[in-house]
């Protein structure tokens, strides 16, 4: 087969990047296109994210993507972080820049939804995790504040669904994207109308809800012609970036766990039905829409985002760490020292992180640690043992052990965190790929082209094309043991 070239749009919290995937119909290569920073931006009270510049971001891509790889790309897909919406109003004209899920305008909103609908009926309605920045609680908060944006509003779109409409002009919600809201039937797999009407939130506002590798539609012809390129199509991804990186997990046998490792770090296994139960609620687990069908039944768990604002409040001290000396500080420092609850809520959005730990450490009757590399540790421990807290639960959701455990994503490449992970559960780690998102995103094109016709076969290029690193408990298991018992005593769980 000839090779076709595809255009993933990959965006995170705190950087975006588009790549050309190249698929020959055996395997796939990436090559960087653009590489630009994302982040909030505060205005007054508010965190919002600047969707303008994001667009421009991916204009300029999709403009470099046609200068050095020629205009005949097969299509493009847009993938994101959740939860997070934009808000048109009459004439499609948008209605500010989108909130940013971190925003403390959503504190409280839970135990006020809970008065209308309780917390176990709204679980066994949706499945999903409850988090204060999913989408209907980030709708609840604007209606708490009687906002004139979402009064005016007229249609609601996801992030990647509204970058998607910059470019075609068409209004859709991709599954994945949409199973992120706490507002969908995870059997039926459609908008739960009569749980918004019990929240007096208008259903109106919602797009039709399409599946994952469908086509969106075509390029605008002035975008098309700014870019120098015909009209290429859209087509959605798994749009929720965990969604398109779990579709790269290059898994042969079912016995396995994933994380998606970065900012957040995702971790679950997929099923074909929701699990919703007293046990998953109990366990606070999420069952979000996968591609091809799939469950990813998952916990949400804070990731890297500790060490990174760890690395920012030193940078505003004064000190300048690349992530490289930040982990190599904390290899050497020593191990099961302090250890703190990754998830607790002074680490959602705290103003400096590293003294939010060392408060946790204090009130949890801890020697707070002392030292850059002990602080790094204290991060990179506390996600490990939270994995292994999360692999029990995920082996008793699925009724059988759990043999392996594949790490994908940016994490991958922090090797200190992929063994202590290995360590601490007892389970052999696979690591790899490291762009397992924008992978994802280009594999589901090609399906969405008819390239590729199952998840066994995405994940068969997967295992052909890129490398894998294997990570084997390395013993101390009485340590850990001990450590995990510590672990549970400072989180209460």
């Amino acid at each position: 087969m000839a090779e076709k070239k595809f255009l993933a749009f990959d965006i995170g919290a705190e950087s975006g990047r588009g790549l050309i995937g190249a698929f020959d119909g055996e395997r796939l290569r990436l090559e960087d296109v653009h590489r630009f920073a994302n982040g909030s931006v505060k205005i007054q009270d508010t965190l919002h994210w600047d969707i303008l510049r994001l667009f421009s971001e991916l204009k300029k891509g999709l403009g470099i993507a046609v200068s050095t790889h020629g205009k005949d790309i097969a299509a493009i897909g847009i993938d994101t972080w959740g939860v997070d919406f934009g808000l048109l109003g009459r004439g499609d004209v948008l209605l500010g820049n989108p909130r940013h899920y971190r925003d403390h305008a959503n504190d409280g909103i839970m135990d006020v939804a809970f008065q209308t609908v309780p917390k176990e009926e709204l679980f066994a309605r949706t499945g999903i995790q409850f988090m204060q920045f999913n989408t209907l609680f980030q709708l609840l908060a604007l209606q708490r504040q009687n906002s004139p944006i979402l009064e005016s509003a007229k249609t609601l779109l996801m992030i990647p669904d509204l970058l998607n409409f910059f470019f075609t002009g068409e209004k859709t919600t991709e599954y994945s994207i949409a199973s992120t809201s706490q507002m969908i039937d995870p059997f039926r797999r459609t908008w739960d109308a009569e749980l918004l009407s019990r929240f007096q939130l208008p259903a109106s506002i919602l797009t039709e809800i399409v599946s994952t590798g469908s086509t969106v539609g075509t390029l605008r012809a002035d975008i098309a012609e700014e870019a120098g390129c015909g009209a290429i199509k859209i087509i959605a991804p798994a749009e929720h970036d965990t969604g398109s990186a779990i579709v790269s997990v290059p898994a042969q046998t079912a016995d396995y766990a994933y994380i998606s490792s970065g900012t957040w770090s995702l971790m679950g296994i997929e099923t074909k039905e929701p699990r919703i139960s007293p046990q998953t609620a109990a366990a606070n687990v999420t069952n979000e829409g996968g591609a091809f069908g799939t469950v990813r039944l998952l916990k949400n768990i804070m990731g890297l985002w500790l060490v990174q604002e760890c690395r920012r409040s030193w940078a505003r001290k004064g000190t300048e760490y690349t992530y490289t000396d930040l982990t190599a500080q904390a290899a050497e420092a020593p191990a099961f020292g302090a250890l703190i609850e990754p998830d607790a809520s002074p680490f959602l959005s705290p103003t400096d992180m590293v003294a939010a730990i060392a408060k946790f450490c204090q009130q949890t009757g801890q020697q707070a640690p002392e030292t850059v590399g002990a602080t790094v540790r204290t991060c990179l421990e506390s996600l490990a043992l939270k994995y292994r807290w999360v692999l029990e639960r995920m082996e008793e959701f699925r009724g059988a052990p759990i043999q392996t455990i594949h790490i994908v994503g940016g994490g991958t490449q922090n090797r200190l965190l992929c063994q202590l992970t290995a360590d601490a559960t007892g389970r052999t780690v696979v690591a790899g790929p490291v762009e397992a998102t924008a992978i994802g995103n280009v594999l589901m094109q090609a399906y969405g082209c008819g390239l590729i016709g199952s998840l066994d076969e995405a994940r068969e290029v997967v295992r052909r094309s890129f490398e894998l690193i294997t990570y084997t408990p390395q013993g101390n298991t009485d340590q850990w043991s001990a450590a995990y018992q510590r672990y549970l005593r400072v989180s209460g769980l």
